[in-house]
């Protein structure tokens, strides 16, 4: 018989600096600068705010040699200031940068995506990386893998598994185990997904290597926490997970209360849950056990809907084990009660707690018992994860990166009045990246994109297809309405 319980995944140590992931530490959680790196003053204060909110993790973008020089500035300043925050180099392009950024940083993120085997550039950075214990990570985005990967698996899971694959055999054979590996989209399905099968490709060629968990481009507000905790929660509530981020379109020191809220709310799961029909569960391959196409939420008719509600304290595995002993295809509705007084949390638990039993197919609805808050603020709440766990759509969908060094506009801004004009718009999702880096490729399934083009300038997309290239920022909202409009998408609030 088999057990719905919850327990972490072995991994091996990799130091970063003074804070060391895996090998049964606690979760770290981390956060990435929106600075410009070559803005030395701009930087250190904001990794010292983050590290400050209880981020000891923290990343920068070095998209060119100036700015890969530039993180010996930081550091040595942060330092100075007496802050011994883990730094983080994040490298797209040019792994020449790559090979600086080891001379002075704790890590190195490199994109797979953007990297080949066959010129011996992994074998070089990891021999600098061991020379000075800098770790690395193998960050694979849905959004960027290499196009021959893409040609063969296109942007899947599996295909995203396929390419970190590629690069941690190489590590593995140069005996390099300070490798650190993330799986980043922002669909949670796909997210999740590729995270578990990436786990039982690991464990077949005897791989331990500690995992980063995010969902990319998650938005903010509520909705960037739920979305960000349905993908987040539903790994760490399988013990999967060393280092997570929680990616917002907002100052980033707004992440680590967030982040750190779900590392305590997953710190501990008591009870182990008989399972009795294991075969009824897929983790890996998304269907659902019934046919009902329209998951509900509790203020709406539940007749011939199964209300199955948890009491323990783990209430992922407790209803996983019995919606699976269930002797009838009865469609569940599964409910929870929550004491939080604050809308936040109630929503980071209850999206971490549920979200992954929709985004498995295993529940039709959700009902979240918060005597605390009025019905109208519950059933936002319910809704909005339905929709992250991507089974029911109510909503505008913004796909909003949380900004970098790369970006080229004020995004939190532009967010701001991208929603105020269009989410009144359900069914729709729109896409705000800050650059082309991973922008076009991140928002491939939103039905709009806004992408930063150049200081100033805007790139407008409708599905993958450019309708307005490098037109003045004061414009691009309006020939955004004007698109949705002339497509016959736009209703009047």
């Amino acid at each position: 018989m088999n057990l719905s319980e919850y327990s972490r995944r072995p991994s091996c140590e990799v130091r970063i600096g003074r804070v060391v992931v895996g090998g049964g530490h606690p979760v770290a959680v981390q956060s990435m600068t929106n600075t410009d790196t070559n803005d030395t003053e701009a930087s250190v204060a904001q990794i010292e705010r983050i590290d400050r909110a209880g981020g000891k993790i923290v990343r920068l973008t070095a998209q060119g040699r100036r700015e890969g020089e530039n993180l010996a500035r930081i550091v040595r300043r942060l330092r100075d200031e007496g802050f011994d925050t883990a730094v983080v180099a994040d490298i797209h392009f040019l792994p020449e940068v790559a090979a600086i950024a080891a001379q002075y940083v704790d890590k190195v993120r490199i994109n797979p995506g953007n990297y080949r085997t066959d010129r011996g550039e992994l074998e070089e950075l990891i021999a600098r990386c061991r020379e000075r214990g800098v770790a690395l990570r193998i960050g694979v985005n849905h959004g960027s893998l290499a196009k021959r990967v893409f040609d063969q698996w296109g942007d899947t899971p599996q295909g995203m598994v396929v390419s970190a694959m590629e690069f941690l055999r190489v590590c593995k054979a140069h005996g390099f185990d300070q490798v650190v590996v993330s799986m980043k989209s922002s669909n949670t399905r796909v997210m999740v997904a590729a995270y578990r099968l990436l786990v039982a490709a690991m464990d077949a060629e005897d791989m331990h290597y500690p995992i980063h968990l995010g969902v990319t481009e998650a938005g903010s507000g509520i909705e960037g926490r739920i979305k960000s905790a349905v993908g987040i929660g539903a790994l760490l509530c399988d013990g999967i997970g060393d280092t997570i981020r929680v990616s917002l379109t907002e100052a980033p020191e707004h992440e680590i209360p967030v982040a750190e809220l779900l590392v305590r709310h997953f710190a501990e799961r008591p009870g182990t849950f008989p399972v009795l029909h294991p075969e009824r569960y897929s983790p890996t391959e998304y269907r659902r056990r019934t046919n009902i196409q329209v998951p509900v939420v509790h203020s709406e008719p539940l007749d011939g809907f199964r209300v199955i509600e948890a009491v323990s304290g783990n209430p992922t595995a407790e209803l996983r084990a019995a919606i699976l002993n269930l002797d009838t295809p009865e469609p569940v509705v599964v409910k929870r009660r929550y004491e939080e007084t604050s809308p936040e949390v109630l929503a980071v638990k209850a999206a971490a707690d549920l979200g992954v039993l929709l985004l498995d197919g295993l529940a039709d609805g959700i009902w979240i018992d918060a005597p605390g808050f009025a019905e109208d603020q519950v059933r936002e709440i319910e809704l909005m994860i339905l929709q992250a766990a991507r089974v029911r759509f109510s909503h505008t969908e913004y796909i909003a990166c949380p900004s970098c060094g790369r970006t080229l506009y004020d995004i939190e801004k532009t967010l701001a009045d991208i929603k105020s004009r269009t989410s009144h718009l359900s069914n729709l999702k729109i896409g705000v990246m800050g650059c082309i880096v991973n922008g076009p490729g991140e928002m491939a399934d939103a039905d709009y994109g806004y992408v930063g083009a150049a200081p100033g300038r805007i790139t407008l997309y409708k599905g993958r297809t450019v309708v307005a290239r490098n037109i003045p920022q004061q414009e691009a909202l309006d020939r955004l309405v004007e698109q949705i409009k002339a497509d016959g998408e736009w209703v009047e609030p």
